[in-house]
């Protein structure tokens, strides 16, 4: 029985019994989950006989034995690393190895518990070379945080666990495309919360046929796969193998576990190396390996040479599913001509902005437009540069028509169309949106801009008065001063934004400002205009045509 306070060997061992029990009524639903990374319909199974195999293990100790919660901690983590089966197994096998090194000290409690998840989640960081997100990590990370931060004793903590737990997996979908499509959560972390809600169970003293049982929802069916024995030669594919085994290094080498994940590292992907070893200052010197790869006959060869290999399993793989992933673009506003082609050039989809009241109703339609390219190039997150074209009204309809389409849509904060040609030069699709979003929005922000345009009559600005036909010079929303000529206007706003210093000089020139700027004397001056940059500095200066702008030139420094 579990204490409120803590668990001896007696009662973890109950609760691994418990754990099979639940994982093995629990096996069909979780297969039935797993598509990723590759729809073998095998987590829940694999899971399973992870856990058995801890079980087996911990089964063998003597009756003394048996109510040291670190003897029995130690033996079940020795059990699931030799018994890990697929990824979720050894993800398992180091959730076993956290509690276990946990134990080291004596019984199971509160902080306990908390060290074993925070523990179990440096372990699986180190053995898995590439984790998803939306998978197993992600809900074992979301424990931890949740048990760390939970009050009171060990019930406190489980229920936080499970709690969160439950909350992750729930979550799953929306960070893992292949997830969302095929209307699942993450197999592994439904594995994972059966085993936390197995322990809260075995702390509350809950009967077993009483434990909770409940669905782990699924919106959607999934996604119909092949048998897993259809060869692959039609599709013009070799498939691909799971290879597992047990090794113990050899050799001399400190980081034997480092240079056989770096020999292995470009040979498949899924690699996983979890070490076996308790101590967790020591040397790794045993292991158990995983990895998807096309090429089993050098991994083999490699794991060989690396060491003495034991329980070596392969198992052919399935096609991985064809899932239209989550297309994103990049969406910019620019007056028809060369800026826009310009636009094109460098990726973006171009929405030239209509004048105001084209609409049947006094508006523009430009909002109309981009619904239609979200639409018709059926892309699911936009990034959308206004570029100060768009009102304040109009961003505001944009987003909405966006979310009712059921895409997302990104406004990225850019006043200028020089300071979308900045965030555009750093845009990378293979970051996540939110990550792609901040980094173009940094490049923008920290470009200095100022336009020019003739004064079109006399006035007094705040600036000093002009007269028809001055240079105003503005940035922001205030009239930085007033220029007789466009070259002097030109080099005294290269002066001004220029002084915090910068090495890249853009200009967007409309054809009437380059026929009256002398760029070689611009260029020839430029390193000597104050002193926060030095004569002779290198300082790039990149100059686009900009017919169709309501000014004369944009510039811009960073």
């Amino acid at each position: 029985m579990a204490s409120d306070l803590s668990l001896d060997g007696t009662a973890l061992l109950s609760w691994a019994e418990r754990a099979v029990d639940a994982l093995s009524t629990r096996r069909e639903e979780i297969n039935g989950l797993n598509v990723f990374p590759v729809p073998d319909a095998d987590t829940g199974s694999n899971m399973t006989y992870t856990m058995e195999a801890a079980l087996a293990e911990a089964t063998r100790l003597d009756d003394a034995e048996k109510e040291s919660a670190h003897a029995v901690a130690a033996a079940l983590a020795a059990g699931s690393v030799r018994g890990a089966r697929g990824n979720s197994g050894v993800v398992l096998s180091q959730v076993i190895s956290g509690i276990a090194q946990a134990a080291a000290s004596g019984s199971i409690d509160g902080e306990c518990l908390k060290n074993s998840l925070a523990i179990a989640v440096r372990l699986v960081d180190r053995a898995i070379t590439d984790p998803v997100e939306g998978t197993v990590v992600t809900v074992l990370r979301a424990t931890a945080v949740a048990a760390a931060q939970a009050g009171g004793g060990l019930r406190e903590t489980a229920a936080a666990a499970v709690d969160a737990a439950r909350t992750a997996l729930m979550k799953t979908p929306s960070q893992l495309e292949v997830l969302r499509s095929a209307g699942v959560v993450d197999a592994g972390g439904a594995g994972l919360v059966v085993l936390l809600q197995s322990l809260l169970d075995e702390i509350e003293g809950i009967a077993r046929e009483d434990g909770v049982i409940d669905s782990f929802g699924r919106p959607g069916a999934h996604p119909v796969v092949e048998d897993s024995t259809v060869c692959d030669a039609r599709h013009g594919r070799s498939r691909e193998l799971e290879i597992m085994c047990f090794i113990r290094l050899s050799g001399e080498d400190g980081d034997a576990l480092g240079t056989l994940r770096a020999n292995l590292a470009d040979m498949g992907d899924s690699l996983i190396l979890a070490p076996a070893d308790t101590d967790p200052d020591g040397p790794v010197r045993s292991a158990t390996v995983h990895i998807h790869s096309s090429v089993p006959g050098p991994v083999i060869e490699e794991l060989y040479r690396a060491g003495d290999v034991s329980d070596l399993r392969l198992e052919v793989l399935p096609e991985s599913p064809q899932v239209e992933t989550l297309r994103r673009a990049v969406m910019a506003l620019a007056p028809d001509g060369p800026l826009a082609e310009l636009y094109r050039q460098a990726g973006a989809i171009v929405i030239t902005p209509d004048a105001p009241g084209d609409g049947d109703d006094g508006t523009t339609d430009t909002v109309s437009r981009i619904l239609a390219e979200l639409r018709t190039r059926g892309i699911g997150e936009v990034i959308l540069l206004p570029n100060g074209l768009l009102t304040r009204r109009e961003m505001v309809s944009a987003e909405l028509a966006a979310h009712a389409a059921e895409r997302t849509m990104t406004i990225l904060p850019t006043a200028r169309l020089v300071s979308g040609i900045a965030a555009l030069a750093v845009h990378d699709p293979e970051q996540p949106v939110a990550v792609d979003s901040y980094a173009m929005a940094e490049a923008a922000g920290s470009m200095r801009t100022a336009i020019l345009q003739r004064a079109d009559k006399a006035a007094l600005t705040l600036a000093g008065p002009c007269s028809r036909g001055d240079i105003l010079v503005t940035s922001g929303t205030g009239v930085l001063f007033v220029a007789d000529d466009l070259q002097t206007a030109l080099e005294q706003t290269c002066a001004r934004l220029l002084g915090r210093g910068g090495e890249l000089v853009t200009l967007l020139l409309t054809d009437e400002a380059a026929a009256e700027i002398d760029l070689a004397r611009f260029t020839d001056q430029l390193p000597g205009v104050n002193s926060a940059v030095e004569r002779g500095a290198e300082i790039e200066v990149m100059v686009y045509p900009a017919e169709g702008l309501a000014h004369l030139a944009e510039v811009g420094v960073e």
